[in-house]
């Protein structure tokens, strides 16, 4: 293990919800809870003001309504958060060039092999710099933990939540780390900590007395060598710069199982779309066509095929998919389905229509010229505007959908930069209220005379008031319901 606290670890604060609250200005200081709205659903992020009342990540989304009833329920915005993400992996990328993205909000960083940092000093500086650089361009907050190595840098930022910085001095690790919840070390779940606490053993301490042999024949000889090592401070890890993409995929649950075929069908093709536009702006192709279908009793069934070469033709994978799911029975009803693509590529199989045939090898000349899948188009009062979705009136400017349902959409009017805007309700087929493209948390900073002022400015926009210890007011929101 090192010697110096050089390796960083960055997790940004709520970082759904947070984006929600810098977005909306009605929003800041209030419960905000984002995921799934339907009755399957689970939270994927909760604010730290809906955290007060219980609600947290992976929890059944009715759940958190009964313990939060006047929280504001948003639909995940996921290419709002991506562009985000994107800003704040090209700020740890000035850093040093190993990286290593766990997920869209958090990281590890090697600051020593960027030349960022040689000791515990500049390491804090480092750390300080990078939050401050957050903040400027993004509106947001992260809290960043320092460390010897990657779990104990990990441990720092869980510490040092929300919105701050906590450095291990190489040394006093032990001491840190031993009267802590054996929960706190990675791998130790509900069941392996219910395991370790019949046993006796409830700290992190408590593992480290046991000894190696005691972990090993209670909980196996991988997972209590790794365990022991762990509760000992022990981690030689790397940080690795890039994690090589397996595969790219889309999923859709239902909430309310598709019994109808030919609605099934409409899905597979859409989610095939979605799919392919995804492939496309990682710049990969792949060979690989998976179909995933989760039927009304829960059981799972995948299929898959392999072309000839990499694709990422619409109409490739929306046939293999549609081939795919011939092989399967619906009947019964479906509550979730989900294409992939495997077997990744940067470059792409020149023969497209030959793949979409399945691999015929007729003459091109002689095939007919495909006529592209039609989309589905609804009628306009089957319009559906999700939750917490921006949306602009050709009268009333940029604002975004605070629920709807009754045929009726009810829009708040505000943009980050705005103060919190006036309610209007309309029928769901207004023709002057169209779906929007999100706002820039932050607003470009204007340019000086003569050129000058490139670079970043700190940011006027109110952070979002997310980060307090205690209940605040009601916790009441925009409360929202899906359509």
């Amino acid at each position: 293990m090192r010697t110096s606290p050089t390796i960083l670890h960055l997790d940004m604060d709520a970082f759904f919800a947070s984006v929600e609250q810098a977005s909306k200005p009605s929003l800041r200081g209030k419960a905000v809870v984002v995921g799934g709205l339907g009755p399957r659903g689970v939270v994927a992020t909760a604010s730290y003001e809906a955290r007060v009342f219980g609600v947290h990540s992976a929890m059944p989304m009715g759940q958190a309504r009964r313990l939060a009833p006047n929280a504001a329920y948003l639909v995940p915005r996921f290419e709002l958060y991506r562009s985000i993400s994107e800003q704040v992996m090209g700020l740890l990328r000035e850093l040093s060039p190993l990286v290593e993205p766990l997920s869209l909000d958090e990281a590890f960083v090697d600051l020593e092999a960027g030349g960022s940092a040689r000791d515990a000093e500049s390491a804090r500086l480092a750390g300080t710099k990078l939050r401050t650089d957050i903040r400027a361009v993004t509106g947001l907050t992260g809290s960043v933990g320092l460390a010897a190595s990657k779990m104990l840098a990990k441990i720092a930022s869980e510490e040092a939540k929300p919105d701050g910085l906590v450095l291990i001095p190489p040394g006093t690790e032990r001491a840190m780390l031993e009267p802590m919840t054996v929960r706190t070390l990675p791998g130790v779940g509900p069941a392996t900590g219910d395991h370790l606490r019949r046993a006796g053993i409830t700290t992190v301490g408590e593992i480290a007395e046991a000894g190696e042999d005691e972990l090993v024949r209670l909980l196996g000889r991988a997972h209590g060598q790794a365990l022991h090592a762990m509760a000992l401070a022990r981690d030689e890890r790397p940080v690795v710069a890039e994690r090589e993409t397996k595969s790219v995929s889309v999923e859709d649950t239902y909430d309310v199982d598709i019994h109808d075929r030919v609605r099934v069908g409409v899905e597979v093709e859409r989610l095939a779309d979605r799919c392919v536009r995804r492939l496309r702006g990682s710049g990969l192709s792949g060979r690989t066509i998976v179909l995933k279908v989760r039927r009304y009793d829960f059981s799972t069934l995948t299929r898959s095929e392999t072309l000839r070469g990499p694709t990422d033709d619409t109409s490739v994978v929306r046939e293999a998919a549609a081939r795919l799911l011939d092989s399967v029975d619906t009947t019964g009803g479906v509550r979730l389905l989900g294409v992939g693509v495997s077997g990744l590529a940067d470059y792409t199989q020149e023969d497209l229509f030959a793949q979409a045939a399945g691999g015929r090898d007729e003459e091109p000349a002689a095939e007919p010229e495909p006529e592209p899948a039609a989309e589905p188009r609804p009628a306009p009062a089957e319009r559906r505007w999700p939750s917490g979705h921006d949306v602009r009136h050709a009268r009333h400017g940029h604002g975004w959908v605070q629920g709807s349902g009754l045929g009726r959409v009810t829009v708040r009017f505000e943009t980050p930069y705005s103060e919190t805007g006036r309610v209007l309700t309309f029928p769901m087929d207004d023709p002057d209220l169209t779906p929007a493209d999100p706002l820039p948390l932050v607003p470009p900073a204007p340019r000086r005379p003569g050129g000058a002022g490139a670079g970043r400015q700190p940011s006027s926009l109110p952070l979002p008031a997310s980060l307090p210890k205690s209940r605040s007011g009601s916790g009441g929101g925009a409360a929202t319901s899906s359509p």
